[in-house]
């Protein structure tokens, strides 16, 4: 099991990304959550198989329709014990 830790920039609020983000993780079985920051950007931490991560990440990359994603920086990290009781949660 890994983590990754993602930071998508552009119009990535207010055009659905963070739910089509979660229902794109739930599908892929991964856990973790996804948050709007007051930047604008949209911050995502989710951990699972490697795999499954690189395609959350590809997704991450285009976002649903109405988002222009400009920017995405991610990283992989050591996975966490768990992500239960963040507001944000998948």
């Amino acid at each position: 099991m890994e983590r990754i830790v993602i930071d998508v920039y552009g119009k990535v609020q207010g055009v659905f990304f963070r739910y089509n983000t979660k229902r794109k993780a739930k599908k892929l079985g991964l856990e973790g959550y996804a948050e709007n920051k007051p930047d604008g950007s949209v911050h995502i931490e989710a951990q699972g198989e490697k795999s499954d991560l690189k395609k959350l990440l590809e997704f991450t990359r285009e976002g649903p329709r109405l988002a222009r994603v400009e920017n995405v920086k991610y990283e992989y990290k050591d996975p966490i014990e768990n992500f239960d009781g963040h507001r944000y949660s998948f």
